[in-house]
């Protein structure tokens, strides 16, 4: 004999079957009220050093574990039902870009973001590191770094900060904010009086 299904438990098969694919969150972003303490905590001054700037000071991406290198890690941290190959390439999967809302089903429609840029990085207090320091922070894992987000979207905001680029996706600054602040809260790099406004706007949002 054939069971109908209540209205609840058609509601909850429905919910399964239309939510978007599940994407994980980079790790350690603080509440707004915390990014808020910590931004009034950053030093204030105008960017320098900014022609020195070299991509390759910054090493990356770097190997994790086997044979998966930071790209590759992401892509399976942040992506849904990802499969690889055995050199640790996606093959399949499903990624969500916060940045714009955009779902994509290559991992070549996905870039790994650096939420704070290596040349931003440079430019803010970087110019000064060990070589082993930005190849740390050109790989970190442990904060909210690294995002994977839709290539041309990536490719838009370039090197910008969000006194210049925000996501396209409004709903998304205020925790775009967060992540921002924390990076350079915990990499010890200051910010620009833009960019700073920028971001006490953005979190006024949340």
């Amino acid at each position: 004999m054939r069971r109908l299904l209540s209205a609840g438990a058609l509601a909850v098969v429905l919910t399964i079957v239309l939510a978007p694919a599940a994407s994980a969150t980079p790790p350690n972003i603080p509440s707004a009220s915390t990014a808020a303490s910590r931004l009034a905590a950053l030093t204030v001054r105008a960017e320098s050093n900014h022609s020195s700037y070299n991509r390759d000071l910054f090493p990356h991406w770097i190997t994790i574990s086997g044979t998966c290198n930071t790209r590759e890690t992401v892509l399976k941290r942040d992506g849904s039902g990802v499969v690889t190959d055995s050199g640790c390439a996606a093959t399949s999967g499903s990624w969500y870009s916060p940045y714009d809302g955009a779902t994509w089903r290559a991992a070549s429609d996905v870039d790994i973001d650096h939420m704070v840029p290596l040349a931003e990085a440079w430019s803010s207090g970087a110019y000064a590191w060990t070589t082993s320091q930005r190849q740390s922070y050109a790989n970190d894992l442990g904060g909210p770094e690294l995002w994977a987000v839709t290539d041309n979207v990536n490719q838009a905001k370039g090197d910008k900060d969000p006194a210049e680029w925000q996501p396209p996706l409004a709903s998304f600054r205020c925790t775009y904010a967060r992540a921002w602040i924390q990076v350079k809260w915990y990499w010890n790099l200051s910010v620009d009086s833009a960019e700073k406004s920028a971001l006490t706007a953005m979190l006024n949002t949340c």
